[in-house]
């Protein structure tokens, strides 16, 4: 049962960076590259009858997290308390920024929430991709010094960064170099996909520029790619251990390298869907490789005296979990249900003035 509630877990993630992903990255589009009231209307038209929807897979991670995983969950939720804060009041503001931006018609205000409704989105971008960088550099479990774990085996907490923003370092930080690198990876990742997803649903004259933009950063994010993969061999040597014993598992890399390519051809596409299709293909292919390498632990720890946390050591009770996959089946039945309709209402284009 552990197996199969990991699995779910990586599903839900999976789906969450996809859709709130391209969120995330139309907002991007929308502070860095969008010039008139236009652009700027067409994609918050993109986005509007789907966002809201898209952020219930997160919450829906943290209720699988906590019923399936609890000991992880108590652990990386105060272990991460800090950006957990952050991420949480980015996602308050570029829910209020799209909200109230239309309340009042007035210029000021208007350019207020537009800034808040992008910066929010940008940050969002950073400090997922920062997170995952912490979990593939691992953290310091049960706060050893000096060889002697202060706290409770599965006990971390990390400060936002340490004085050298060192990787290696005793102390970790949220931030520092590597997780930095992995933040940026992050944002140019979902400005890709963002844009992407801006070209399939809209008809502006920003698509044409948005192609250019999307085939400057794709080159960009090869180019990152690689440092990063060279990076993580020195961060956590022998990371993809885990994909040598199973031949099955290269499939994953390929996905993503395939996406990552595929999105050179981004101006000769015929059909508005091919981008946000490789794009896709590369998030989910270079998710699945990571959660691959890292199998089967979820938290790995950075020193020798703590074990780092498995699927096996911080799932909850056998007869919980089977319990639980009779309620799953019900709400996942719901919940295909509800996107179906969701994407068949909205289906095709969105234009320039919100109607379908």
């Amino acid at each position: 049962m552990e197996m199969f509630w990991y699995i779910v877990l990586v599903f839900m993630l999976c789906m969450y960076v996809v859709l709130d992903g391209y969120d995330f990255g139309a907002g991007i589009v929308h502070l860095l590259f969008a010039k008139t009231d236009v652009e700027k209307s067409a994609i918050r038209n993109a986005i509007g009858p789907f966002w809201d929807a898209n952020e219930v897979w997160l919450i829906a991670s943290g209720g699988v997290l906590f019923f399936a995983f609890p000991t992880l969950y108590a652990s990386a939720f105060s272990g991460f308390y800090l950006p957990l804060m952050l991420v949480l009041w980015f996602l308050i503001f570029r829910a209020v920024g799209l909200e109230l931006r239309g309340q009042i018609h007035n210029k000021l205000w208007e350019t207020f929430w537009e800034k808040a409704f992008g910066i929010a989105s940008l940050f969002l971008a950073i400090f997922f991709g920062a997170a995952l960088g912490n979990v593939v550099r691992g953290v310091n479990l049960g706060m050893v010094e000096n060889g002697v774990s202060t706290q409770e085996p599965h006990y971390f907490f990390l400060q936002l960064w340490n004085p050298t923003l060192d990787p290696m370092s005793e102390v970790h930080g949220i931030i520092d170099w590597f997780t930095i690198l992995l933040g940026v990876v992050s944002v140019i990742t979902l400005t890709i996909h963002g844009g992407n997803w801006i070209i399939l649903k809209t008809s502006t004259s920003l698509n044409d520029r948005l192609k250019g933009i999307i085939f400057k950063l794709n080159i960009a994010l090869s180019i990152l790619v690689l440092v990063t993969a060279g990076l993580w061999q020195y961060v956590k040597p022998f990371p993809l251990n885990s994909l040598m014993g199973h031949a099955w598992l290269w499939i994953f890399p390929l996905i993503a390298g395939i996406g990552l390519v595929g999105q050179f051809w981004i101006k000769k596409f015929k059909k508005d869907g091919m981008g946000f299709l490789f794009s896709t293909m590369f998030i989910l292919g270079s998710f699945a490789t990571t959660v691959a390498s890292l199998f089967p632990n979820v938290l790995p720890s950075t020193n020798s005296i703590n074990p780092s946390l498995t699927i096996y050591n911080v799932a909850a009770h056998e007869y919980g979990l089977s319990v639980g996959l009779y309620w799953f089946i019900v709400a996942f039945i719901l919940v295909v249900i509800y996107f179906i309709i969701q994407f068949r209402v909205f289906k095709g284009k969105l234009d320039d003035v919100g109607y379908h």
